[in-house]
């Protein structure tokens, strides 16, 4: 069931499976808190996974942050939706006695995700960003070392530009996190690829963490 409890309405369920980092799952444009579940369990299998649902309504969609446009974000809202969902991962943490998460983005989701890297870098032990973008016009300085990002784009992604997801990719290295970008021929939908990828990518971080 959906927990109301704490500061974002979101699905929480327990590890299984010792020694996995908990995957904070971060739904896309008209997703919710139930989105990614199935996602979360077939990348990371008995991982802990906490799925908050965005509190912005796009049109009656739910959404992590305001945007103006396609692709042009509010910024000063976008950095108060990230201190919100910093706080909020605090709080999930000391309710459920879980270690710091690895965001698992989609789109607005990863977009998100990707800001929170770039402005509160030590919420997150790593993030797996499916379609992101740019967040910031001008990137904040945050050092975001000892941290790994998968970033996976789409090479027909209509909505987000090779250059732009390119550019994320040298942002995220400038801050200090260890990065590894692949593009797929995909566009900006899910597909097998990402996922294998990502559950590749999960397993290499938990051996190293182990």
């Amino acid at each position: 069931m959906a927990n109301h409890e704490l500061s974002f309405v979101h699905r929480f369920e327990p590890a299984t499976a010792p020694n996995l980092a908990p995957l904070l799952l971060l739904h896309g444009t008209g997703g919710d808190e139930n989105d990614l579940l199935g996602l979360g369990r077939m990348v990371a299998p008995g991982a802990a996974l906490l799925s908050p649902r965005g509190k912005v309504l796009e049109g009656g969609m739910p959404r992590f942050f305001r945007r103006l446009a396609e692709g042009v974000f509010d910024e000063d809202d976008l950095r108060a939706r990230v201190d919100e969902l910093a706080d909020f991962i605090g709080e999930a943490r000391a309710a459920y006695g879980l270690p710091a998460p690895v965001a698992l983005g989609f789109s607005n989701g990863a977009n998100i995700a990707a800001a929170m890297f770039m402005r509160r870098p030590e919420a997150l032990a790593g993030a797996v960003l499916l379609r992101a973008m740019v967040p910031f016009k001008v990137p904040p300085k945050a050092d975001a070392s000892g941290r790994r990002v998968l970033l996976l784009s789409g090479s027909a992604d209509p909505i987000v530009p090779a250059d732009n997801a390119a550019r994320l990719a040298a942002q995220l290295s400038e801050a200090g996190a260890e990065v590894t970008h692949r593009v797929l021929p995909v566009g900006h939908g899910l597909s097998q690829a990402d996922v294998s990828l990502t559950r590749e990518w999960l397993t290499e971080v938990s051996a190293a963490a182990a």
